[in-house]
């Protein structure tokens, strides 16, 4: 391990942490230490970080801010990658937003509207950066991350940069090929459209309204727990099944929005993961529908 630590400082990978807790670097507040947390801050050092440990034939977990993951009370073993502040970046150029992995994804959808493009106002309730949309491809109002693409520039696992378009990517619900691939996204363009600035901030502002009276912003979660099932609504499931308020340990189905849970204060993930197991044993077991975590669940267990 200590080998692994200065060949990854010498290769000019970024700011290597020994043994960081990741708690604070999830919206849940959950999550125990990884060994070794890299945050690179530029596509050189991003590289440099993947190449070194595709040539030990070492695997990683890449992390963005955490937004849709539960991170294991005992942490990550081995190597996570957290693309750093240098990788923060927006610019606009005509109707395409370039925008670097580590760039707030509700952040870009208020610029876009602000700079007179439509196409990103579904943006403006995921909490989760640009990177994280693109490998989930992110949605929300009847829109998704597949809709506005054109293309991303991606490190895969030999550490070979990449440029996919959109039929590379493979999107489908809450999914694209990096759930398959090993690989980082480094920029993201996205391919917008002229609109009228009034109307956009109308719809961002009723969009913001409907979420303040029906999701939990002001807690600690990770947004929607559960993927949707075909023709239905998990919230829906969850809440006509009796459980919204229900609460294992600090993990609580939030009273607003039953497809979010809550950490109310000193969650554990073990908490968040036996509620995850009963909400979907108790919607078998009632509608006889399989909810599948949209969450992705990460660590030694």
């Amino acid at each position: 391990m200590e080998q692994l630590i200065e060949q990854l400082k010498e290769a000019g990978a970024g700011t290597v942490l020994i043994q960081e807790p990741l708690a604070e670097y999830t919206t849940w507040k959950i999550g125990g230490p990884a060994d070794i947390l890299v945050i690179p801050e530029t596509k050189e050092e991003l590289i440099a970080a993947v190449k070194l440990l595709s040539a030990k034939g070492l695997s990683w977990t890449n992390l963005g801010r955490g937004s849709n993951m539960l991170v294991s009370d005992k942490g990550i073993r081995g190597v996570v990658i957290k693309p750093g502040k240098g990788l923060d970046y927006v610019r606009f150029e005509g109707n395409q937003a370039y925008a670097g992995a580590a760039y707030s994804f509700i952040k870009l959808s208020v610029l876009a509207g602000k700079e007179g493009l439509t196409g990103l106002e579904f943006a403006g309730g995921i909490p989760g950066t640009v990177g994280g949309a693109v490998y989930m491809n992110a949605g929300a109002h009847g829109s998704d991350v597949s809709r506005i693409f054109k293309s991303a520039d991606i490190v895969l696992g030999s550490g070979e940069l990449v440029r996919c378009g959109l039929d590379e990517m493979q999107f489908a619900y809450r999914h694209s090929f990096l759930h398959d691939t090993p690989g980082v996204v480094v920029e993201a363009v996205f391919e917008l459209q002229p609109g009228d600035r009034k109307e956009i901030a109308a719809a961002m502002a009723s969009y913001k309204d409907r979420r303040l009276r029906t999701q939990p912003l002001k807690m600690a979660t990770c947004g929607s727990v559960f993927r949707n099932p075909p023709g239905d609504h998990a919230a829906r499931l969850i809440q006509e099944a009796g459980l919204k308020g229900f609460q294992i340990g600090g993990a609580q189905v939030s009273e607003l929005h039953a497809n979010f849970i809550v950490n109310t204060g000193q969650a554990s993930a073990e908490d968040v993961l036996t509620l995850m197991s009963h909400i979907k044993r108790t919607v078998q077991e009632r509608f006889g529908v399989e909810l599948v975590p949209e969450v992705l669940v990460v660590g030694e267990r």
